[in-house]
């Protein structure tokens, strides 16, 4: 039977057959009309000796079920429903009636179970949304069911918002078909195989987790290393951070005489470690100790300082749901800003009107080197501004944190990163949620600000450490 059916419209044979010049080329002769065809395009590989070329319409059948309804499906299995019920991803429930009865194997044909395979067995229904596999009694069904499985039955899927099984097309592929014993082999080889597989694969999945936990890890240590001093050796002749707020107090002083900056901005807190190794901090003519505050030692010529002392934190005017368009300048909330900190771009699909921008522009708007941070959802998400194309974010949901003083972007990213930035908002949660970002917390928080040049050594550092990870 097994022949017959192999040649009832075509057989194939080798050139050698009629010609000993080539020994390579493949032909399929339709026995209907003589004709005799040359397919080696289509044939993408040489089988062993004692194997076949065939079409899989001639190895086997494929047929979908017969619609029934839900109405008849039950849940459970009973003596007036004791046949199971098939559809594209297995058992749908029990019936009273079935339309199968055999071993096959089971192909999903349409929507999201398109290409699923199953085995079934027995009496059973099967629905209008599984394929039912026949080898005509000959072909073992495993055998059908793993040869399926490695065809990738997805890439013959017609490319529709409801995805079907193309059966008409899956019939015509050639397939090489090995004899009955070497089947049997192949089938009883891999489902010795399949535990190993599954072993392994279970264990290179908990590789690949701890790895990437290792790498987690290791960042964070990183990260920590970096803002505690340890990363880069200081060199005396960059200067000091005290230095360097020195300088930022004589910037406030020009701009308060300008105009752009409100005298109460030389109030700053001062911190400073006394002679007795704890900290103090000053405002005004008060000090306080603060030693509780300071998480970690830093380097002689590292300042601790208040955020609200060396950066400007604002938010942005309220834009109502009513202004957003789907075109004009981008408008960013804390999700939009969440994934341009992960990847330095974002697909957006919220804009809001170029005059209501130029409006709000007026109260201040992000420049290059200034960080964009979430404030709510995942906290402390920090976004380098590096262009100048123009934006707005949503209040509240987003905090700007104005650079004036032209620190380290990357160096603060670095900060608002680690584990000494979270540990503070984290310290003012209630135990089952955390506290939103706001600009006064923000502006009281503790930064460790390394001399200028040494910030960006640590930027290089941490680069260079990256991509050694990335390999």
């Amino acid at each position: 039977m097994s022949d017959t059916l192999l040649v009832k419209q075509f057989v194939f044979i080798n050139k050698c057959m009629v010609s000993a010049i080539s020994l390579s080329s493949y032909y399929e002769k339709f026995l209907a009309t003589g004709e005799v065809k040359c397919i080696d395009d289509e044939i993408p590989f040489e089988i062993p000796k004692g194997w076949e070329w065939c079409r899989l319409k001639h190895m086997c059948s494929m047929q979908a079920g017969k619609n029934i309804s839900a109405s008849e499906i039950y849940d459970k299995k009973s003596v007036l429903h004791p046949y199971r019920c098939v559809g594209g991803n297995g058992l749908r429930g029990f019936t009273n009636t079935f339309n199968a009865e055999g071993h096959f194997a089971i192909i999903g044909r349409q929507g999201a179970l398109c290409g699923c395979l199953n085995i079934e067995s027995g009496k059973f229904y099967a629905t209008e949304h599984a394929v039912v596999v026949n080898g005509f009694g000959i072909i073992p069904s495993l055998f059908i069911y793993y040869f399926f499985t490695a065809l990738n039955l997805n890439q013959y899927a017609t490319a529709t918002a409801q995805p079907g099984l193309a059966v008409s097309n899956i019939v015509e592929v050639f397939i090489p078909l090995p004899p009955l014993p070497e089947q049997l082999r192949i089938v009883s080889k891999i489902e010795k195989l399949l535990p190993l597989v599954k072993t392994y694969e279970q264990a290179q999945n908990g590789l690949n987790e701890l790895n990437a936990s290792l790498n987690e890890q290791l960042r964070k240590s990183i990260l920590q290393e970096a803002i505690q001093g340890k990363l880069v050796p200081q060199c005396s002749d960059e200067g000091t951070a005290q230095e360097l707020l020195e300088q930022i107090k004589l910037e406030k002083q020009k701009l308060i005489k300008d105009g752009k900056l409100k005298k109460s901005a030389l109030t700053d807190s001062v911190i400073f470690k006394g002679d007795d190794n704890k900290y103090f901090e000053k405002v005004g003519k008060t000090e306080q100790d603060i030693t509780d505050e300071i998480p970690f030692e830093i380097p002689d010529d590292w300042k601790w300082c208040r955020i609200g002392s060396v950066l400007n934190i604002w938010s942005a005017r309220r834009v109502h749901e009513r202004d957003w368009r789907s075109s004009g300048i981008p408008f960013y909330r804390a999700r939009e800003i969440g994934k341009m900190a992960d990847w330095g771009h974002v697909d957006n699909d919220l804009f809001i009107e170029q005059s209501l921008y130029d409006e709000f522009s007026k109260s201040g708007v992000p420049q290059i080197g200034d960080l964009m941070m979430t404030a709510v959802g995942t906290l402390g998400k920090t976004y380098v501004v590096e262009t100048n194309n123009p934006f707005y974010y949503k209040d509240g949901s987003v905090l700007c944190i104005g650079n004036p003083f032209r620190l380290n972007p990357y160096y603060l990213k670095l900060f608002f990163e680690s584990s000494a930035f979270a540990n503070q908002y984290l310290s003012e949660s209630d135990g089952t949620t955390v506290a939103t970002l706001t600009m006064v917390r923000l502006n009281r928080y503790l930064i460790p600000v390394p001399p200028l040049k040494e910030q960006t050594r640590i930027v290089e550092k941490i680069k260079t450490v990256t991509s050694i990870m990335s390999r």
